[in-house]
């Protein structure tokens, strides 16, 4: 265009008045006046596209007010659409009297109406040529008969739409047909109006009220923009439809229906539709949004090295035997047994040290101390999340997650996940792309072996979004789900597919609910705000739940139940008002590396007969326990982090039997590890928090028991026994481990470290507690305290550095042997009356009190010890009362001299606990087993201090 010709401006708006073949032609004059007319897309082609009566807003009926990226792109695709029905007219028009010299045939235009060429449809179609045009003019068209298309032809409402209806019953018996801007309604004979077996039907702008539409394979379809008003779209067999940009309003069953596999035999517009839905781009979400707030989990990158600490005395005093002497009034010693309580449980008033436990070198000593060393090994906390060891919370922070747990965006885990890909670009059955579904009873129904692919749909205000039963197929990318009356998407019968990117929330049950041997892949959904729970696997459903964000559901993120057997991988689960996963009533599942956070309950729960596999799960902040293993709750807890919540870190109830190991458990504001056999009672809850989760389809409830499989595993070893074992367990705000059960539980190969009460409390243990090769260190009162009639014993650990005793036991039947208890505030073990200990081969010092303090008429047996002398004016061995009952034998005194300077070592055996060979990683053993879970309705008891004895989570009933 001339740099001396009209402006711009000037020129956009005299072509604003051009018709389209008009702005076509002027679009072929030069490269500049073509770029003119593509500067037009906001105005003319934006008029030319609203203007057109055979289709409506590109974004119609899900985002009216959002317009496309470009006008004239929404036109052309509008106009080629309504080209692409006589795709195969070529070959079926051509003249054949003449080979050389083939033409088209004019394609005529019949009118039906008032005043015009025919007065009703059926007279135009007898009097129709291959694909004529016939118009219907405004009125209301009712045929008494069925209409049987037998050739192809197009009818088109003229005018606006509504002006034109059609109440008939259509059945097709040719190749292809389209239909546009009428309004169909049923025929007073059939509730069918409209019906095709092998023909390809296009409809454009059309409303449907009151009846239903059948395609069957190999027949095909095309619908776009189209409205559906308590109308049944079935299709059955079909090969490959198309639902784009329709409405559906209030069905009183399914909206959708897809029944059967994809037939084998394809009509002529099977490969135009599969060209189509190619050639638009894959609807898969943007970069996932975060919904997380900030984490700092990532803080304190501390290397935890095993420490030598320098025990310090001063003066001397010869060994004695056994004495009943008293320390003197007024001296320190005395002072210091002022300290101790009634029970004889000795609290030392002390700064805290950096690390929570207790620097004794040097302290409370005379300038002219001599000093000798003992030197040995403190078994510190193992790192935790690459390399990085959990500090304590900061009041107020922002909580953000480092990188390593930032969940991936659906476009990145389809790179990753080549089946999830080649599902997500699969096209097989019918394919309903940005509909509408709204105020009805179904949205889509895909069942017998059907197939269908839904892409940025809305599913609003329904009973259920999607049901896909017996051996069908979904495919599900970007749809937003609400609003339902029951399940988001339910799948039972095997159904299975791929359920990725949708925005699934504020439904009256589960978001998804997965059945009866369902596999389905589920990937990258915002799942939250439900009235129920997020995710609901029972009656033997499986599936894959993966890289989900799970949060604000009114009861548990993610429900295991029945025989159900997922794999939960890589989810963040979080500000639940329940538990974060639930696992009940014979439930399986491999739960791992998982995000579990701030939920209002325990971060997972385990109860009835569940047996899960969890690891390497961080579940931190919950305003509850971490992790809740009820009665006869069962599985492998192994490898997470449970860090930071207000509750227990773990808390294991009677008739349990989980192995909890390789955990890492810290900063939680109750016991780190707390096993109970008291139950809580059902009739502490108020009325209503007790009845049973309802799981039915509809509503009803549903006896699952009569209809589940049973299931025997090879891979899983039987369980016994409870057992804790290889975790750190460190800075919690109560004991590290504390035990009131009647039942036989092993506590093996722990680091138990700079808690908040004890190390260990036993407090009620009927059977054996078996307490094995744990490092005990740092603890702010004793670093193990067995209570009267309780049953344990303690072997190869190390206790060191407690601000407390070592070791302090009332119990009847307690055997000490071969410990280390070496640097403790308090005697190195104190044995309180009418208990009855053994105490043999265990090395025992003191720092300041005594090696071992016998107090009342305490029943023991001291033999082949190492003692260890502490300060000058304690005793190595204190006897309060003259005890015949307490027998010493071969016992090793050593003590201090004052005319030389001594270094005692812990060296044959090294330093006790020998952990080297005992600490282990995720267990290989357990890496084969499947697992599963359910959840009743859950009831929270919040306890106002750890001495209550309860849980401040709460109880399934």
């Amino acid at each position: 265009m001339e740099a001396g010709g009209l402006p711009l401006e000037l020129w956009r708006m005299i072509l604003a008045y051009l018709h389209l073949p008009d702005l076509g032609r002027c679009s072929l004059v030069c490269r500049a006046w073509y770029e003119l007319i593509l500067s037009l897309d906001s105005t003319r082609w934006r008029q030319l596209c609203l203007g057109c009566t055979e289709c409506r807003h590109p974004n119609w009926p899900n985002q009216p007010d959002v317009e496309p990226e470009s006008w004239r792109e929404a036109f052309k695709q509008h106009y080629l659409a309504s080209k692409t029905w006589t795709k195969n007219a070529l070959d079926l028009e051509s003249s054949v009297c003449f080979s050389l010299f083939r033409r088209r045939r004019e394609r005529r235009t019949l009118s039906v109406g008032p005043g015009h060429e025919f007065d009703s449809l059926g007279s135009a179609l007898a009097m129709a040529s291959l694909y004529d045009r016939i118009v219907l003019f405004p009125g209301v068209y009712e045929e008494q008969g069925e209409i049987i298309l037998k050739v192809p032809v197009e009818i088109v409402g003229h005018g606006k739409l509504g002006e034109v209806a059609l109440l008939a019953s259509i059945d097709q018996h040719c190749s292809t047909t389209r239909l546009c801007n009428l309004v169909f309604m049923p025929a007073w004979f059939s509730p069918i109006m409209y019906k095709t077996t092998s023909g390809h039907v296009q409809f454009d702008n059309c409303n449907f009220e009151n009846g239903h539409i059948q395609v069957h394979g190999p027949g095909t379809c095309q619908v776009k923009f189209c409205t559906f008003k308590n109308t049944h779209v079935f299709l059955h067999n079909v090969p490959l439809c198309v639902l784009e940009n329709c409405e559906f309003v209030g069905s009183e069953n399914n909206s959708v229906t897809v029944e059967g596999h994809p037939s084998a035999d394809k009509n002529w517009a099977y490969k135009y539709l599969l060209g189509l839905i190619r050639s638009s781009p894959i609807l898969l979400p943007a970069e996932d949004s975060d919904f997380l707030m900030s984490l700092d989990l990532e803080s304190r990158d501390q290397a935890w090295s095993p420490r030598t600490c320098d025990i310090v005395i001063e003066g001397s005093q010869s060994p004695t035997s056994p004495a009943s002497s008293s320390p003197k009034p007024g001296s320190k010693a005395g002072s210091q047994e002022a300290e101790v309580g009634s029970d004889g449980e000795k609290v030392a008033q002390t700064p805290d040290s950096s690390d929570g436990g207790l620097s004794p070198s040097g302290e409370d000593e005379d300038e002219d101390q001599l000093t000798y060393r003992l030197s040995y090994q403190v078994q510190g906390p193992r790192p935790v999340l690459g390399g990085s060891f959990l500090g304590p919370p900061l009041p107020g922070a922002s909580i953000q997650l480092p990188s390593c747990l930032v969940l991936n965006s659906l476009q990145q885990e389809l790179q990753k996940d080549k089946e999830a890909m080649a599902l997500a670009s699969s096209v097989q059955g019918c394919l309903i792309r940005k509909c509408l579904f709204r105020d009805g009873k179904g949205g889509v129904f895909v069942c017998s072996y059907g197939r269908a692919k839904m892409e940025g749909n809305v599913f609003r205000n329904l009973t259920y979004a999607v049901r896909c039963i017996h051996n069908s197929k979904i495919v599900m990318l970007r749809n937003d789900i609400y609003r339902c009356r029951a399940s988001g998407i339910f799948l039972r019968l095997e159904g299975g597919g791929l359920i990725a990117g949708n925005n699934i929330y504020h439904n009256a049950e589960a978001g998804v609910d997965i059945r009866k041997r369902s596999n389905p892949l589920i990937l990258c959904n915002q799942i939250h705000h439900g009235l129920r729970s997020g995710i609901v696997v029972l009656g033997n459903g499986k599936g894959v739940i993966r890289n989900n964000q799970i949060f604000s559901n009114k009861e548990a993120g993610i429900y295991i139940l029945y025989h159900g057997n997922p794999v939960v991988r890589g989810n963040h689960i979080f500000k639940g008002r329940a538990a974060g996963i639930a696992v009940n009533e014979n439930g399986k599942g491999l739960i791992t590396e998982n995000v579990i956070r701030e939920n209002q309950w325990g971060g997972v729960d385990i109860r009835r007969g569940g047996i899960p596999v969890l690891r390497s799960n961080l579940i931190c902040f919950g305003y509850s326990d971490g992790v809740v293993v009820g009665d006869e709750g069962k599985g492998l807890i192994e490898g997470n982090t449970i860090y930071a919540n207000k509750g227990c870190g773990v808390w294991m109830m009677s008739s349990s039997l989980p192995h909890v190991t390789s955990n890492h458990v810290s900063y939680n504001g109750l016991y780190g590890v707390a096993v109970f056999s008291q139950k809580d009672g059902v009739s502490e809850f108020p009325g209503g928090h007790g009845a049973q989760e309802n799981f039915s389809e509809d509503g009803d409830a549903i006896l699952w028991e009569t209809e589940l499989e049973k299931e025997d595993d090879p891979l899983r070893r039987p369980i016994t026994i409870a057992l804790v074992e290889s975790n750190s367990i460190n800075h919690n705000g109560a004991s590290g481990l504390y035990v009131q059960s009647n039942e036989v539980l092993h506590v093996l190969t722990n680091v138990i470290h700079a808690n908040g009460d004890r190390g260990i409390t036993v407090a009620q243990s009927s059977q054996l507690t078996r307490v094995a090769n744990n490092s005990i260190s740092c603890n702010r009162q004793s670093g193990v305290k067995v209570e009267a009639q309780c049953k344990v014993e303690l072997r190869g650990n190390g206790i060191y550095d407690n601000r407390g005793h070592g070791i302090i036991t009332k119990g009847d039947s307690t055997v000490v042997i071969e410990n280390d208890i070496i640097g403790n505030r308090g005697s190195g073990l104190q044995l309180l009356p009418r208990s009855d200990t053994k105490v043999i081969k265990n090395r025992i010092h003191s720092f300041r009190a005594y090696g071992i303090a016998v107090r009342g008429r305490a029943k023991a047996l001291v033999q082949e010890n190492i003692i260890f002398q502490g300060k000058t004016n304690k005793t190595i061995f204190q006897q309060i009362t003259n005890n015949r009952e307490c027998i010493m034998q071969n016992n090793k005194f050593l003590v201090f001299k004052k005319n030389r300077s001594d270094t005692w070592r812990l060296v044959n055996p090294p330093a006790r606990p020998h952990l080297e060979n005992s600490l282990r990683g995720p267990s290989a053993t357990h890496s084969g087993q499947k697992v599963t879970a359910m959840a009743t309705r859950i009831t929270a008891r919040v306890e106002g201090g750890y001495h209550s004895n309860r849980s401040i989570f709460c109880t399934i009933l």
